[in-house]
């Protein structure tokens, strides 16, 4: 009872929680940094306890009515990536690190903790639990990719040992959360979530604090172009769920499907990016991957903000 007062407690204050993080992170380097050895192994154990909510059959059933889903994929890895490197290459030219972070910022699969934003305010679980096992799975295919089609000609990268990391802190973890949810019958997706639920958010602040240390030498001495960054970064994430909210509506999906798709098209999982970003790439990539912790969940705590304001509206509209 107390871990589930606690989780609950974390989750309503997740829009402040992320950005404490980072900043103890910065405030405190060398402390922090002593446990980014540790991360992929924590970062595995977020995914799947992420993924145990999920099954095969709740993909089946999204995939026989696949529209929303494709078009959320597509402005997760094709719009936005692109939008990020048009940016880039327009404010920050000659900075081939900074636009290297922010296209892998927006190249990372969307963010497990989506599910929560979706279940608070109504949404189609189904869609966001087969986006969440769909894109962790294509992850570690996709994140190379986009970075080798975009920067890689002017980057030092490993795809290989990036793909090699990547399936074992997304793709395993998710597969493995699934098998045994087919296995015990559904019994492991009834009763570990809960379980696991508040460990799982304690991973979350131990990756974001952990990570956010290599990144301390640029907030600290944070320039204009810095600053910069941090508002394009801004501007991009809350574009993000503007898109999907806005092909919701040009589609007329139902108002669960459009809660999925808000979510889905604008929450990233900013963790692997920042554990990406510290392994194989210089210091400076960091800055725009972890700037988005700052932003993220107050986003979505806007959006969520202005669709009960629409919901209350409609509703007194009708009578």
């Amino acid at each position: 009872m107390l871990l589930k007062r606690a989780n609950a407690w974390i989750e309503k204050w997740i829009a402040f929680v992320t950005p404490t993080c980072l900043v103890l992170g910065v405030l405190f380097p060398e402390i922090a940094g002593r446990g980014v050895a540790y991360v992929p192994v924590v970062f595995a154990f977020m995914t799947f306890t992420g993924a145990l909510k999920s099954s095969f059959q709740d993909i089946g059933a999204v995939l026989r009515k696949p529209l929303p889903l494709l078009l959320i994929l597509a402005v997760l890895h094709v719009v936005m990536p692109c939008a990020a490197w048009s940016v880039g290459e327009m404010f920050f030219a000659g900075n081939r690190e900074l636009i290297t972070g922010m296209v892998l910022e927006f190249s990372v699969p969307a963010a497990v903790v989506g599910m929560m934003w979706v279940s608070i305010y109504k949404g189609d679980s189904s869609i966001t639990l087969s986006l969440l096992v769909i894109d962790t799975v294509l992850a570690p295919f996709i994140i190379p990719l986009t970075l080798k089609i975009l920067v890689g000609a002017r980057v030092k990268m490993n795809p290989a040992e990036m793909m090699k990391d990547l399936v074992f802190m997304i793709a395993l973890p998710a597969l493995l959360a699934m098998c045994l949810n087919q296995f015990s019958s559904g019994k492991v997706k009834e009763k570990w979530p809960g379980k696991l639920a508040f460990w799982s958010k304690l991973c979350l602040i131990y990756c974001v604090i952990c990570n956010s240390s290599k990144v301390a030498p640029y907030v600290r001495h944070m320039n204009l172009q810095r600053v910069f960054v941090a508002v394009c970064i801004m501007i991009l994430a809350a574009a993000g769920y503007a898109i999907g909210w806005g092909l919701s509506v040009l589609l007329k999906q139902d108002e669960k499907t459009r809660i999925s798709m808000i979510y889905g098209s604008g929450m990233r999982n900013i963790s692997a990016g920042a554990v990406i970003a510290a392994a194989y790439f210089p210091g400076e990539v960091m800055f725009p991957v972890m700037i988005g912790t700052l932003f993220q969940q107050v986003l979505a705590a806007c959006y969520g903000s202005l669709i009960k304001r629409l919901r209350n509206r409609e509703k007194g509209c009708k009578k």
